[in-house]
């Protein structure tokens, strides 16, 4: 990675770095584009039988109901109070 595309980045992040500390940041981010490199070298095929096979329903915890908070309490800071939340209307 070059010293151009660390300033960069950094000021984009509003990060500010001494000389040795681009200097180190810039060997970092080289080592860690080399290890990205590797791994994608690594032929992987995703087979959701196999990836999934540790997973049994029996291991999961029971599904019971629970109590909730009253409404009054989930209404108490909101803009209506009609039992309902108003939210912007995003799709015409």
């Amino acid at each position: 990675m070059e010293m151009d595309m660390v300033k960069y980045l950094a000021k984009l992040a509003k990060l500010s770095f001494t000389d040795e500390e681009l200097e180190k940041a810039v060997a970092d981010m080289t080592d860690i584009i080399d290890l990205m490199d590797t791994i994608k070298d690594i032929d992987v095929v995703y087979d959701a039988y196999k990836d999934n096979h540790n997973v049994y329903l029996a291991d999961l915890r029971k599904d019971e109901a629970m109590p909730s908070l009253p409404t009054e309490k989930l209404l108490a800071n909101a803009v209506n109070q009609e039992n309902c939340f108003v939210v912007p209307k995003v799709v015409e």
